[in-house]
């Protein structure tokens, strides 16, 4: 068997039943061999980011580093809110500008937004992602529409066209990774 490649999923909601934590609860749930999808559940727990607190000890930075950087690669999920990234989300970004755990690690995100929405948190991530220094897989989001009464009781999506999608984003970042061609997981 091969290396593993991890992948951790990043959803920018902190609501409960969120199209876009359903989205990547279902690529963790359908991840093909070879890849382990991680998904990342602390965005309420992170401290407001203060550049010259003592914050960056506070173990849920500790954590979301150690995750950040022990990841092949990052998938982000994300609403758009207020024309633009949640701030949760944002902060969690900024949490990772000063340690440089996303510089040069390969990165994408799914839109699962309706056609026409979402284009503002969508060309904020790519700013930020491009200001960390992120390789970004793709030019721009990756648009798998997720209607809310896709998500099942279980938190998941059962469409079988939507599932084949998720998998083959997980495919596409995987191969990008570092090791991909070694472990089998390229495209």
């Amino acid at each position: 068997m091969g290396v593993e490649t991890r992948i951790l999923l990043v959803s920018g909601s902190t609501r409960d039943g969120s199209t876009n934590t359903a989205a990547l609860r279902t690529a963790q749930a359908v991840a093909p061999a070879g890849v382990v999808a991680d998904l990342y559940q602390g965005l309420a727990g992170l401290p407001a980011f203060v550049p010259d607190g003592d914050e960056a000890a506070h173990p849920a930075v500790t954590e979301l580093r150690r995750r950040v950087g022990a990841a092949d690669a990052v998938l982000f999920c994300t609403p758009e809110y207020a024309g633009s990234l949640p701030g949760g989300l944002k902060n969690l970004l900024d949490w990772t500008v000063g340690g440089g755990e996303l510089y040069g690690k390969p990165v994408a995100w799914v839109n699962v937004a309706a056609e026409g929405r979402g284009g503002g948190a969508d060309a904020t991530l790519a700013t930020v992602l491009g200001y960390v220094g992120a390789a970004v897989v793709a030019p721009g989001p990756v648009r798998i529409f997720v209607p809310r009464d896709a998500v099942g009781p279980d938190g998941l999506i059962g469409d079988e066209s939507v599932r084949a999608a998720l998998r083959e984003v997980l495919e596409q970042v995987a191969g990008k990774a570092p090791g991909a061609s070694a472990s089998g997981t390229g495209v």
